[in-house]
């Protein structure tokens, strides 16, 4: 077994693509001999250096249109199975990971792991707001939530759209399939957004790729997350392989050097190193 403070780059650098290509702790830590404690204490310093990381480089960009989403998972306990100790405390039951995303550089600028009211809202809007060199289009779903959220931190300076999908009753033998899909709305809500641009398409690939790529968001395994900590780590080193490591298959460059924040596709020894 290696220990912590021997782990060579190689081998970290190995611990975190195996992370990021949808493997669950103890699977990793299986996989490259070392103990789940190792990959754990891996996992957290190198998240929370790619999320300061990418705090910092990913702002001033020149994108134009915004898709945002929520995405839902859960930590230690499904919502109706929380202890009432433990009832409207953050981190146990429902957690809502919102993102947003460049339809054209894919690139993913910010995203917040909160609930999904109107305080997670505001926060992550005033984040998004920051990150832009100029005006953008910017398209959502219905949720009430981002009609205000939006205006406070953007004003009046953005062309928004919502994408309104109607949905019809989902049948009780196909538990596990997605309702029936019956229309989308478009409503202009700010400014003059262009209507052929009025989309979420991407936004919602997005969300398969994040339960692809991290386990603890793959439906019906025993892989969640057990710590919110460890949740946010992880999204934070999957957003720093997706933006700077991995090349994007219709771009044929990463996300981040589409944005021209990066000039070349980071390997896993070079996210590995950014704890140092």
């Amino acid at each position: 077994m290696f220990s912590m403070n021997r782990l060579g780059n190689k081998k970290r650098a190995q611990i975190l693509h195996m992370l990021v290509e949808g493997n669950s702790l103890r699977a990793t830590a299986r996989m490259a001999d070392v103990s789940r404690n190792t990959v754990d204490k891996l996992l957290n310093d190198v998240g929370f250096a790619c999320l300061n990381y990418q705090d910092e480089y990913l702002r001033n960009l020149e994108c134009s249109r915004i898709q945002c989403d929520e995405i839902w998972s859960f930590c230690y306990f499904k919502q109706k199975n929380v202890p009432e100790d433990n009832k409207g405390q953050f981190g146990y039951g429902d957690v809502w990971t919102w993102v947003g995303m460049c339809a054209d550089t894919k690139i993913v600028p910010c995203w917040l792991v909160g609930s999904r009211d109107a305080d997670a809202a505001n926060e992550f809007m005033l984040n998004l707001a920051g990150r832009f060199k100029h005006r953008v289009q910017l398209t959502t779903d219905g949720h009430k939530a981002y009609l205000e959220a939006v205006k406070g931190a953007f004003g009046k300076d953005i062309d928004y759209a919502m994408l309104v999908k109607m949905y019809g009753q989902a049948q009780t033998e196909t538990r596990y399939s997605p309702s029936e899909f019956v229309c989308a709305t478009k409503r202009k809500i700010t400014g003059k957004p262009d209507k052929d641009f009025v989309s979420t398409s991407y936004i919602e690939r997005q969300n398969l790729t994040m339960r692809m790529s991290m386990r603890r968001f793959t439906r019906l395994t025993n892989g969640f997350s057990k710590k919110i900590e460890n949740h946010c780590h992880a999204i934070s080193l999957h957003y720093m392989y997706y933006n700077f490591g991995r090349i994007h298959k219709s771009l044929r460059i990463t996300p981040a050097m589409a944005a021209g924040v990066s000039d070349h596709v980071w390997s896993p020894e070079e996210i590995a190193g950014l704890a140092e």
